[in-house]
């Protein structure tokens, strides 16, 4: 029987306080003598964690019929742009330890991926030593990765910059992929959600697109996210400005390349597994997430994307495929782990 593994899920139902201590810690963030202390509301109880998750994510994902999440911060809250580099150090820590403890009390359906401790103008680099950790010490399996910490304004160097090379070092030699994974957007242009996420899936896809970065990290493995923001609607701009850009097939990106299925509504699955191969989709929902509501038209969740997939005119073993099969590939640590437990 083919388990459904979601790629892609945050931690959105954390408490008011735990909100409340990221606000003041930021408002401190150059007042660290009176900055708040970790123990002053940033470690959720144990009596949080399943307020939070029970009534939310894992009420879900047991109604909508999926098995396991991939979890991680939210995404939006990671806020690289806000405070400083040390006041992210500790947020990241202090964000991934609380979600390693959701995984530890329930590890039949959730299993951990971490944030960085980015923040605008630190090199990459400095990120490393918190990737490892999560990893190596806490059985993290994958991470997000924040291509733009300014938080909507672009003002860093591109994913592809070789600054950015001691983060996929590490990435390779730890053997985790990374979700490419914006924060919220400080720039009154662009909607996080709505924009600023699709955004920096698209212009990741296009940067890449345009370097030589599997050639120099030939085992680096990234997800894009939101069904590859405009990637697939687009795909034969991007074939054509491959050959004319770079003389090669845009498929050999799909060595490296993956997308999730975190598209709400049917035509736009569809749209997506016609262009991209089935051997690079992974399923996921981001719930609870972007769009949290019902649709008027036929009563259902807009991020109760299983029903999509399950609606797709795909073989039983191509849907196995995007629903377990490419995961647990892309995810070689999470393979590990579900072959420990005999799954």
């Amino acid at each position: 029987m083919t388990m459904i593994i979601d790629c892609h899920g945050h931690f959105t139902t954390v408490p008011k306080s735990f909100r409340d201590w990221r606000t003041k810690q930021v408002e401190f963030a150059d007042d660290p003598v009176n900055a708040p202390k970790v123990s002053e509301g940033a470690i959720l109880t144990d009596d949080q964690i399943r307020e939070g998750i029970e009534g939310g994510q894992l009420k879900l994902q047991q109604e909508r019929g999926s098995d396991l999440t991939l979890f991680s911060p939210i995404a939006g809250l990671m806020s690289h742009h806000l405070g400083n580099e040390r006041t992210s150090l500790e947020w990241a820590r202090v964000s991934n330890d609380n979600v390693k403890r959701v995984t530890e009390l329930y590890p039949d359906n959730f299993v951990p991926v971490c944030q960085l401790p980015q923040s605008p103008g630190a090199p990459p680099a400095n990120s490393v030593p918190e990737l490892r950790r999560c990893v190596e010490e806490l059985g993290f399996v994958g991470v997000n990765v924040n291509p733009d910490p300014t938080g909507g304004y672009w003002t860093g160097k591109p994913f592809t910059d070789r600054e950015w090379y001691p983060l996929f070092e590490a990435m390779c030699d730890l053997d985790v992929p990374g979700m490419v994974h914006v924060a919220a957007s400080c720039n009154p242009n662009f909607h996080g959600t709505g924009a600023h996420y699709l955004n920096a899936d698209t212009s990741v896809f296009m940067q890449i697109l345009q370097s030589d970065l599997f050639k120099d990290f030939p085992t680096l493995r990234l997800v894009i996210p939101h069904g590859g923001g405009a990637v697939p609607y687009h795909w034969g701009r991007y074939r054509g400005m491959s050959l004319e850009m770079m003389d090669r097939p845009l498929e050999g990106l799909l060595d490296n390349i993956f997308f999730d299925t975190c598209v709400y509504h049917l035509p736009g699955i569809e749209l997506l597994t016609k262009v991209i191969p089935t051997g690079n989709v992974l399923f996921g929902s981001e719930m609870i997430g972007a769009v949290r509501g019902r649709d008027p038209d036929t009563g259902e969740y807009f991020d109760d994307t299983k029903k999509y997939v399950d609606q797709l005119p795909l073989s039983p073993e191509d849907k196995a495929k995007i629903f377990e099969g490419n995961a647990r590939r892309v995810y070689p640590r999470l393979d590990a782990l579900l072959k420990a437990r005999g799954l």
